[in-house]
């Protein structure tokens, strides 16, 4: 059976690099699972591999799409489907790498949606709780039913987001799963908060060296608004109301980075709801795949 290994985990705990190394030594490619780094133009923002790395071993799924187009966990499964038949086609080993939670979870667990669903709409209802809390999230079910939110913690996104998908759709769940051909090793990777933390408030350091806020402008300046999905997201989300005057700079990075740890928290509490994921240090990954190599 053919082999395929996934790696995610919470941002900046490595996972990429581990990719690159793990695609070097045994003949693999590297298939993205980020929902920002699909956007040709949102580069620093998405943390996306240097070009540099990106010549080392090649990657899919990165850069295919206009910052005004939307993508979907549906998308995401069809292309990523298609990307690692290629690959294995070629004798080749694929290597899916990313932190979205949906895309990760849809592959491994399979995905359950109703049939005439928005298959985004989870991901937009996370990135909602990460910016406004889980409540504001609650709030929407509560005023399409009531007896319905009663029944769900506001803390439990995940019922939460489910019991909309279903009062807003309609319709009873169907489930696919497009791994089941495979063989597939899947690890999540974590640490200790304090170094993420601290790892989180470097990385955004190095985003705003490295020239985020004129990335921003520029995307803007070609037309770029608020209300986009490749704008709805942590890192660029932020910038609207700093540039339309309404928040200082330092409030602005202050949020990037706060609005980070929360998806962090969240991050972790989602990859312990993946039922085929191994959760991990970086070195202890490391060994579990290169033992699944073999």
């Amino acid at each position: 059976m053919d082999k395929v290994v996934i790696i995610t985990g919470l941002t900046g705990s490595g996972k990429s690099g581990l990719a690159i190394d793990l695609a070097r030594r045994y003949n693999g490619e590297i298939i993205s699972a980020d929902s920002v780094q699909v956007y040709r133009g949102l580069d620093i923002g998405s943390a996306k591999e240097s070009a540099q790395n990106r010549q080392l071993v090649p990657h899919h799924l990165i850069d295919i799409l206009d910052f005004n187009k939307t993508y979907n966990v549906g998308n995401f499964l069809a292309d990523c489907t298609a990307k690692i038949r290629d690959i294995i086609a070629r004798g080749k080993l694929p290597i899916i790498v990313g932190g979205t939670g949906m895309y990760v979870k849809a592959l491994i667990d399979g995905y359950t949606l109703g049939e005439a669903a928005d298959l985004n709409f989870r991901q937009l209802k996370e990135n909602e709780a990460a910016k406004h809390g889980n409540m504001y999230v609650w709030q929407q079910l509560n005023k399409l039913n009531p007896e319905k939110a009663a029944q769900v913690h506001p803390n439990n996104l995940k019922r939460v987001i489910r019991y909309l998908e279903l009062e807003i759709n309609g319709k009873q769940p169907t489930t696919c799963n497009i791994l089941k051909e495979y063989d597939v090793c899947a690890v999540g990777i974590v640490a200790e908060r304090e170094k993420i933390y601290a790892d989180i408030n470097a990385r955004v350091d190095k985003m705003l060296s490295d020239g985020l806020q004129t990335e921003v402008e520029g995307l803007i300046s070609r037309g770029a608004t608020r209300d986009m999905q490749s704008m709805n997201t942590i890192g660029y989300s932020e910038w609207f109301d700093y540039f339309d005057g309404n928040q200082t700079y330092e409030k602005t990075v202050e949020l990037i980075k706060q609005h980070t740890r929360n998806y962090c928290k969240r991050q972790l509490t989602f990859l312990k709801t993946i039922n085929g994921l191994t959760l991990a240090t970086l070195g202890e990954a490391k060994a579990i795949i290169e033992d699944f190599l073999k």
